[in-house]
């Protein structure tokens, strides 16, 4: 008779039940992930926090993102690698890494994580490890907005919301090296910091009513609420793009799931007056839910290391006050990124 092989347990926070309002995750203990022919196995180091993760816990995504309860939360991740899949060629134990795992493969707030080694890059030599953390999910947000779907060139005008947030920070400095002049909105206290990372245009959201001030722009990256979106259709020029990484969701985005058919009708109700709104401007309108992509990472990497872009970094938090951590991304007053630390570098 053969015994049977204990399975190994590590550390993580984990969702129990879906739940409106800050519901808190659980500490406890879940199975080592398996490692695949392509995965590579990482001991986390350090785990971003981001707005993402709270509405993942409450719920907002569960009719399109696979995940059943109970499972690990987390979308940001740098650490170790401790062991390769067979076909693994890019990585080897030992490399230090980072990476924004697949959406159906999330969970880094625990001490492991296997990632498909596409989806993973070697992590920038100047930053430490809480540092790289902060960059995946915020870094390859701006990309794809600006370089990918926006194709952003020199001398245009880009105006991002919330200049002061995770992906602003990012977004910002990214604008500004592919020569765009950026406006950004912001409070008071932020607005030293957004011109540092080189915000050209700064508007205080409290004071100023920036569909007023700004005009002719070539495109608006939009993360708050559907009535600050519709506004933002007003700034741009005929031509322009609005992107928004805060919703209504696309038919695209359906496509993108792999589910045209059962949730475009969906998607096509829940965008229509923005995309009716939009097209009367002569403007589009696209929903981006960032992917993970290792290739992309690399270039956002390069940059890093060329001292073109500077993560922010607003606080990082011990492993075991992650749900504190998480409460303090949902006040929506961090300047740049919340971070965990998971385990501490020697």
């Amino acid at each position: 008779m053969t015994a049977t092989r204990p399975v190994a347990l590590m550390k993580a926070f984990i969702v129990d039940r879906y739940g409106r309002g800050g519901s808190t995750l659980r500490a406890g203990e879940m199975p080592e992930p398996e490692v695949r022919e392509h995965d590579v196995l990482v001991q986390i180091h350090a785990a971003g926090v981001n707005a993402l993760d709270s509405k993942i816990r409450d719920g907002e995504f569960k009719l399109i993102l696979p995940y059943r309860p109970p499972f690990i939360l987390g979308n940001d991740v740098a650490g170790v690698v401790t062991r390769v899949g067979a076909g693994v060629r890019k990585f080897q134990p030992g490399d230090e890494v980072y990476a924004r795992p697949d959406k159906d493969r999330i969970g880094t707030f625990a001490e492991l994580i296997s990632v498909n080694e596409n989806d993973l890059a070697l992590k920038p030599k100047k930053l430490t490890m809480e540092e790289a953390a902060s960059v995946p999910l915020v870094g390859l947000t701006a990309w794809q907005a600006l370089v990918e779907t926006a194709d952003v060139r020199a001398g245009q005008k880009v105006f991002i919301h919330a200049g002061s947030g995770g992906v602003g920070t990012f977004a910002i400095q990214l604008a500004k090296h592919l020569g765009a002049t950026v406006a950004t909105t912001t409070s008071a206290a932020n607005i030293d910091l957004v011109t540092r990372l080189g915000a050209d245009v700064v508007i205080d959201y409290r004071q100023d009513d920036f569909e007023t001030a700004l005009h002719d722009y070539d495109v608006v990256l939009g993360s708050l609420d559907k009535k600050t979106l519709e506004k933002s259709l007003r700034v741009l020029k005929p031509g322009g793009k609005l992107i928004s990484i805060s919703g209504p969701p696309d038919p695209a985005f359906a496509k993108q799931l792999g589910k045209p058919w059962t949730l475009g009708p969906v998607m096509r109700v829940l965008s229509h007056r923005i995309r009716k709104a939009a097209e009367r401007r002569q403007v589009s309108y696209s929903f981006l839910f960032m992917r993970a992509n290792g290739n992309q990472l690399r270039e956002i990497t390069a940059l890093i290391d060329a001292a073109i872009i500077t993560p922010v970094v607003d606080r990082i938090f011990p492993f075991e006050q992650t749900n504190e951590a998480l409460a303090h991304v949902d006040t929506g007053r961090a300047k740049g990124k919340v971070v965990v630390r998971v385990k501490e570098t020697s």
